[in-house]
């Protein structure tokens, strides 16, 4: 059996009714801080406490090149990758910004570009290969690039001590990649999936909705398993995310996604391993549409609606203190009896 199908334990049915139990004896009438009030459950379960509480978030943005970004399907060229990844290192991104404001351990996981990235301690520059292969006209990934992809991811998350994952991505065309995943994953074609990504033209998106159409009839052999999905239409990034999650699920730890890329990523780990589907979270809706039919897919409901869609875990970092407050709300009220208030029976 392979790591990534070993499966993740389940989150604590005991600790789940305990925090329960907690909410109906809290000052409030019960059910009154809706979703809060989920959250405090879920994590619960995943932390086997009924007290749980969220100190310590681990964020790595995985960073690759594509090949099909070759093909004029994003509104920038596939330089600004590297740059990118040069400005995470520097501090400079949005992502940077969130993360510093929570503490949380931050790291930027190069897979694969087309020219060197920058070195520094933030970085870790892994590049398997010099970014994945044109989806549109050869498999993106081959089979070892997989596992080695996969293996990266997992050995990311074997390096933390966190209570909750958000991984980010970075990677010019991997809006494609993502949309044909999803496309492939559940049956559709191009236009029902394919949004404007970095902000591209009318013709530049017909062009994108035409590659993705090519790229499902060229492997339409290959994509009746998450695996064949990956290596035919992913990113070394996203399939690092999908080892990532994986991982998490495997030791314990609660992942919160972020948006459209990550999303995909999600679709495919649940495919490989369904056991991890209790340990998953959505941050927010994206403003890319298609998104919604993954978090229906991954029966998730996001807690956020904000037009997002930046990527690089912005996402779910914005949606990190929502969960703070929740517990924070969960173990440090009153309870009717603590507060000597009479219940309504």
């Amino acid at each position: 059996m392979n790591w990534y199908h070993q499966a993740c334990p389940a989150p604590s049915a005991v600790h789940r009714q305990l925090a329960q139990q907690r909410q109906t004896e809290l000052t409030k009438p019960l059910g009154s801080l809706g979703r809060l009030e989920e959250i405090a459950v879920d994590f619960a379960g995943w932390q086997a406490t009924a007290l749980p509480e969220l100190s310590r978030i681990a964020v790595r943005v995985f960073a690759a090149d594509h090949g099909i970004s070759r093909r004029g399907v994003s509104a920038y060229p596939p330089e600004v990758t590297t740059q990118m990844i040069a400005n995470f290192a520097n501090g400079g991104a949005a992502i940077n910004v969130l993360s510093a404001a929570q503490q949380a351990d931050f790291a930027v996981v190069n897979m694969g570009t087309f020219s060197a990235a920058v070195a520094s301690p933030k970085v870790y520059n892994l590049q398997l290969a010099a970014g994945s292969a044109d989806l549109s006209s050869a498999p993106a990934l081959s089979p070892e690039l997989v596992e080695a992809c996969l293996a990266a991811g997992q050995a990311q998350v074997d390096g933390l001590d966190c209570q909750l994952f958000v991984a980010g991505e970075m990677g010019i065309g991997n809006t494609t990649a993502a949309a044909a995943i999803y496309a492939a994953h559940l049956g559709l074609q191009g236009i029902d999936v394919t949004g404007r990504g970095t902000g591209i033209d009318d013709a530049s998106l017909a062009k994108k909705i035409a590659l993705i159409d090519q790229a499902l009839a060229l492997h339409a052999d290959q994509l009746d398993s998450a695996l064949g999905i990956l290596r035919c239409l992913g990113g070394l990034e996203i399939a690092a995310i999908c080892g990532a999650y994986i991982r998490c699920g495997q030791r314990a730890i609660p992942v919160l996604i972020d948006g459209f890329i990550a999303s995909a990523a999600a679709l495919l780990a649940v495919d490989i391993n369904p056991s991890l589907r209790p340990w998953l979270m959505a941050s927010h809706r994206s403003s890319e549409a298609a998104h919604e039919l993954g978090l229906r897919a991954l029966q998730l409901q996001p807690l956020l609606d904000l037009g997002l869609r930046l990527g690089e875990g912005s996402g779910a970092m914005v949606a990190t203190p929502l969960l703070q407050s929740a517990l924070q709300l969960h173990s440090q009220m009153a309870t009717f009896a603590q507060a000597a208030i009479s219940e309504n029976t």
